[in-house]
């Protein structure tokens, strides 16, 4: 396994549920990435209290869950190998469960890049586009009656939101990173 991936998925989720954050799983990582990619302040110490909008929270335990995947996202978002990937329910649960993740996943990042940019963050057209439909499937309410199906364009959207999620990091973070060492 990569240096940038996730932690054992199975693992580090029953980690995070035993947390009692206030969120699922799903959406903390989404609450994380969306500030992270929305150029929220990379401090490892502090990131939990910012993304939870509450100061008063503690440090996540170094090497911890919550350290373990603060580590993981911020490497597979600077990763120029395009290693992002979504904290969702493992493929094996039902798609049901799966797409209901996606939708929290979504709700998060929508959350998290709003506190890291604000109301008007400086996104290209292509970004404003992939924002809106993260913020249409965020949404969503799903129904399944094809579970084959459903896992085929469950599969889509989440690659689609994979790389909504790496443009908008890279217009809000990596873009301003490189004009900064132009100047």
């Amino acid at each position: 396994m990569p240096d940038a991936q996730l932690p054992e998925h199975a693992e580090l989720v029953a980690e995070l549920q035993g947390l009692e954050a206030g969120l699922e799983p799903c959406e903390l990582h989404g609450s994380l990435c969306g500030y992270l990619s929305g150029g929220g302040k990379h401090d490892r110490r502090t990131w939990f209290a910012q993304v939870m909008a509450d100061p008063l929270l503690s440090a996540p335990d170094a090497e911890g869950a919550l350290d373990r995947l603060y580590s993981a996202s911020t490497r597979q978002l600077e990763s120029p190998d395009f290693e992002f990937e979504l904290l969702l329910p493992a493929e094996g649960r039902p798609v049901s469960e799966r797409g209901d993740g996606l939708v929290a996943w979504c709700r998060g990042f929508l959350g998290g890049f709003g506190l890291a940019t604000g109301a008007k963050p400086p996104l290209s057209e292509e970004s404003e586009e992939a924002l809106g439909d993260i913020a249409r499937i965020a949404a969503s309410d799903l129904s399944y009656e094809d579970p084959e199906a459903d896992a085929a364009a469950l599969e889509e959207v989440s690659e689609f939101i994979r790389v909504a999620v790496m443009l908008l990091h890279s217009d809000c973070v990596l873009g301003p990173r490189h004009r900064r060492k132009l100047n």
